[in-house]
């Protein structure tokens, strides 16, 4: 499935796991986006043409950077005025990372997850406790290093909520994501649904650098 979405005066074609460079957009790396500027939507069947938008169509990302773009130089100049003038721009930019495409007022598949639905024999407190069962299952999948936590901020891609997930699974520090087997990705791409993104991000390169950083 793919849309035709419409953001800062222009429209960017995407599909899942695309990942785009907007203007701008305000939040911080890990937030949600959420565009209704859909303009098309099709993959699936006949294309959905919007008259200018789809109804009820959305599309959600994850923020994942706010960066710069290349710097450009304008330069103006009057002729037999001894005028000249040179100006440089650095366009900001957001780093978005398409996770749904969601058309004719589908709710998204994060909305949907975030509110399970209760089994009609299920007790509040049976609830409760498998709830805190999957939590501590979650929170045992690594020990935790002692001493203070590092900045995992500083790998690309990884914001403050994705922190606080990584820090709750036992991953605090920059050596072990460097230290990563081919089986703890996986478990942790299966916990949190990553989709490959450790190692299309190339995180235990990133880490390996940041960890060797600290002691520089």
């Amino acid at each position: 499935m793919y849309a035709v979405i419409k953001t800062g005066g222009k429209q960017y074609k995407v599909a899942p796991d695309d990942k785009i460079r907007v203007e701008k957009l305000s939040g911080a790396a890990g937030d949600t986006v959420k565009f209704t500027d859909v303009l098309m939507v099709g993959g699936d069947g006949d294309a959905m043409i919007g008259t200018p938008h789809v109804d009820g169509a959305t599309v959600t990302a994850e923020l994942v950077e706010q960066t710069r773009a290349d710097k450009i130089v304008v330069f103006k100049k009057k002729r037999r005025k001894n005028y000249r003038r040179t100006a440089g721009h650095r366009q900001e930019l957001s780093v978005l990372r398409i996770t749904e495409i969601a058309a004719g007022g589908k709710k998204a598949k994060a909305e949907a997850a975030a509110k399970p639905a209760k089994k009609a024999d299920e007790k509040p407190a049976e609830a409760e406790a498998k709830a805190d069962a999957a939590d501590d299952a979650t929170a045992a999948l690594f020990t935790a290093p002692a001493g203070e936590p590092d900045d995992l901020k500083k790998i690309s891609g990884v914001g403050p909520v994705l922190e606080k997930k990584l820090n709750a699974l036992g991953i605090t520090k920059y050596a072990q994501i460097a230290a990563f087997t081919a089986d703890e990705i996986a478990k942790v791409d299966e916990v949190l649904n990553f989709k490959g993104r450790i190692e299309r991000d190339d995180w235990l390169s990133q880490a390996k650098t940041l960890d060797e950083g600290k002691d520089a």
